[in-house]
């Protein structure tokens, strides 16, 4: 498993201060959990973002992944996407109680996703 992680490790006076982890899947790089033992300016940024980009491109990886929730993505050009997950759930009502939540919060999601899209680092076709 040790050639499937990638481990980004910051280090302040030989201590390490920051790590951020993550999976290499065969054609994107997944980045998964970020820790610090301080505030260091940019330095999440660095270690969760452009380590990553850089690795990726060396690697010839199509795509990275940054995980979900953080609109300070954005800016950095990691747009929404859709992901599926499948699951099973063995009780009825209360699969149907899932169900009945994950329908009302499709629309919800989709709302968000079209909202933050007006943030997008990148021209859309016809701009200058």
């Amino acid at each position: 498993m040790a050639d499937r992680v990638l481990l980004v490790l910051a280090e302040q006076d030989g201590e390490p201060v920051a790590a951020a982890l993550n999976l290499i899947g065969r054609d994107a790089l997944y980045g998964r959990n970020w820790g610090s033992d301080g505030a260091f300016k940019f330095l999440h940024f660095e270690a969760c973002y452009y380590q990553a980009i850089d690795f990726a491109i060396e690697r010839g990886l199509a795509r990275v992944e940054a995980g979900a929730q953080g609109e300070h993505k954005i800016a950095r050009g990691y747009l929404p996407v859709e992901t599926s997950s499948f699951h099973y759930i063995a009780d009825r009502k209360f699969a149907a109680a899932v169900g009945d939540f994950l329908e009302r919060e499709r629309a919800v999601v989709e709302e968000e996703r079209a909202a933050l899209a007006d943030y997008s680092p990148f021209k859309r076709a016809g701009e200058n």
